[in-house]
């Protein structure tokens, strides 16, 4: 029920996923580094971007606006307005 032997494939081709019927010992290490890699880039734009973030228009009170949490200019803004209020 295996479906038979391998096909003979020619052995000088190279790819660069590693060609025919490749399965890398560190294959699990390998994953799990570009995944660490891919958080740390993403991470870092993220912080990029919301330190670059500029509003003209600030989110009405009290309405969910989700950039509020990480947006430096949001935050001052409610401090602002917090301490107007009391």
């Amino acid at each position: 029920m295996g479906g038979g032997p391998k096909i003979p494939y020619p052995k000088h081709v190279w790819s660069p996923a590693g060609g025919w019927y490749t399965q890398p010992s560190n294959w699990k290490a390998n994953t799990a580094v570009f995944g660490l890699a891919i958080v740390a880039i993403t991470g870092a734009v993220w912080k990029l971007s919301a330190d670059r973030e500029y509003r003209h228009k600030m989110p009405e009170p009290g309405r969910f606006f989700p950039s509020r949490y990480w947006s430096k200019q949001i935050i001052e803004h409610e401090k602002k307005q917090k301490e107007q209020s009391q």
